[in-house]
């Protein structure tokens, strides 16, 4: 069938996608991708590699691990301890934090195996295949990868992301959409970790987190900030070092060893860095000089810790143990939690269920987020043109709600895959729609029952992973959008919080007093705020009290 009769012309190449794992909940990121007869690895975050090791060929032609997270990383080591011969392409950066995971082990292991590219810079790993990789954000070293097949008939292009971010934050740049417009891949792997939510401005966030620390530190509390050992920690501890409500201050910040480690190399890559953070470094240290307040501290023995009168922070490990840095009741704690698509560490954890019940413990939940949101991902999306859109890495609700959008379907062939799907992608002159995916109505009754109005819904509703959030305290809000009624469940913790807010003084000027307060947002128009989720105890400068009953 020729082009000319207006139909659509699909290329002989192979080209597929075959997923070990997509990053779903707690699993890691693992993908084969087949362009033409090579076989390309993209990361490698399996816990159990039994699927890569029952052959005794290598399962790939190359691996390209796109950053030093553990989710994206962890099966490495073994996968090149049973395939050495297996080529292996990362950043520099990566390259230098990757031994950090095994640094427990009876011997650090070598990572010489890991071949390292430079940014912006193509390199020919085959007559036919060339890779390139460029900054994505994230994390220091983060990298997407360009794959590009020449055929004597066209060349092919698929863009893998990895983890990825356009906001600059205090470490590392964003991935610039400046430099990668009009792309035009044919395929583009992207992470969906935020589904379609939409995120304050970075520099809100990093404002609203130094605020709750500062307000914890002036009542008195200590703050315990469990934090994974690579990424958010050591971009805290930055903000904890020039934001101007902690620059010069006489406090303590302790950091765990397994965090403090990985700051140690980030200062031997400083050069690496962005020239905003070499040239703060070179009036200051980033983390170790105690001369310079607030005083940051290694704390390789908890215990130490207590030897301190005054309140301090302390960054530790979320994997460790919290209970003993919470031993001496006689301090009051705050622990924060990050808010995250895959939860480090969740407030209904179990390893958090006894702290919840100690009167002197506080467990918050902050957002500082490491991964785009859904406007930033569908900006990245439209500015690259791809034909085809495969979503990984996120929740399965965020990844469907994403692919479901139809400012992507009409535009672009989407897919979202689990484990174990092989996904085919024909390379089409146009685009062909793919068919919508039908969505699941239920039929309920609303009756009015007195001055009560009992909405009652079919069983089957329960079996949506979803439900649980909307049944968690079995209290629901509801509010009118339009013509439609909205109707969400409140989680344990917003009632917590809200029980909390009884305590706030009368005669504070806070947001909890304001007139514009309502729903935990702000919606005074001339607020730097407006729109935003904010704290009851949270204040700005046009703050109008609520008008007094008489």
């Amino acid at each position: 069938m020729s082009k000319s009769q207006g139909q659509a012309f699909f290329s002989s190449l192979p080209l597929s996608c075959q997923v070990y794992a997509a990053g779903h909940e707690d699993e890691g990121v693992c993908l084969l991708l087949r362009i033409g007869n090579y076989r390309i690895l993209l990361d490698c975050g399996l816990e159990d590699l039994q699927v890569l090791l029952n052959q005794e060929q290598p399962p790939a032609d190359l691996v390209f691990c796109s950053h030093a997270h553990e989710d994206h990383c962890r099966g490495l080591l073994d996968l090149h301890q049973a395939f050495p011969q297996l080529p292996i392409y990362t950043s520099e950066v990566t390259a230098k934090l990757l031994p950090s995971h095994w640094i427990n082990e009876d011997v650090v292991p070598d990572l010489d195996w890991c071949q390292t590219l430079s940014w912006r810079s193509p390199f020919n790993v085959s007559q036919d295949i060339q890779i390139e990789l460029v900054p994505a954000g994230h994390l220091p070293g983060a990298a997407a990868i360009i794959i590009t097949h020449h055929t004597p008939e066209r060349s092919y292009k698929v863009m893998y992301t990895g983890d990825f971010s356009v906001s600059n934050f205090q470490l590392v740049e964003g991935l610039s959409i400046e430099n990668l417009r009009g792309l035009a891949p044919d395929v583009l792997i992207l992470e969906g970790s935020y589904g379609t939510v939409r995120h304050p401005h970075r520099r809100l966030q990093e404002k609203q987190l130094m605020e709750r620390i500062n307000q914890a530190i002036a009542e008195s509390k200590n703050v315990l900030l469990p934090v994974p050992a690579i990424g958010l920690g050591q971009e805290i501890l930055k903000l904890l070092r020039s934001h101007h409500q902690f620059t010069g201050r006489d406090l303590d910040i302790w950091v765990d060893e397994s965090v403090a480690v990985t700051c140690d190399i980030y200062l031997e890559l400083l050069s690496q860095f962005p020239v905003s953070v070499q040239n703060f470094a070179k009036h200051q240290s980033l983390f170790w000089d105690e001369r310079i307040c607030p005083r940051m501290r290694r704390l390789r023995n908890p215990r130490y810790y207590f030897l301190s009168k005054n309140p301090g922070v302390v960054l530790v490990d979320y994997k460790s143990n919290l209970w003993q840095y919470l031993a001496a009741e006689t301090e009051e704690w705050l622990i924060l939690l990050p808010e995250h698509p895959q939860e480090y560490l969740h407030p209904d954890s179990p390893r958090l269920e006894l702290l919840h019940n100690l009167s002197y413990v506080t467990i918050e939940t902050y957002l500082l987020a490491e991964h785009s949101d859904g406007r930033n991902t569908t900006q990245l999306i439209h500015n690259l043109r791809p034909q085809h859109v495969i979503f990984v890495h996120g929740s399965l609700n965020y990844l469907l709600e994403l692919a479901s959008l139809e400012e992507l379907r009409n535009r672009y062939q989407i897919h979202s895959p689990v484990q174990g799907i092989l996904v085919e992608l024909p390379i089409g002159d146009r685009f062909m729609q793919p068919k919508a995916p039908q969505p699941v109505y239920y039929e309920g009754e609303l009756n009015e029952v007195g001055s009560m109005l009992a909405i009652t819904l079919p069983d089957t509703i329960s079996n949506d992973s979803r439900w649980k959030n909307i049944a968690d305290t079995g209290i629901v809000q509801v509010r009118w959008q339009g013509e439609e009624l909205v109707v969400r469940g409140l989680s344990q913790r917003e009632l917590l919080n809200s029980h909390s807010q009884a305590r706030i003084s009368s005669d504070l000027d806070c947001c909890n007093r304001c007139r514009h307060y309502s729903n935990q947002r702000c919606w005074n128009r001339v607020s730097p705020l407006y729109g935003f989720k904010v704290i009851p105890e949270g204040y700005c400068p046009v703050f109008e009290a609520i008008p007094e009953t008489k």
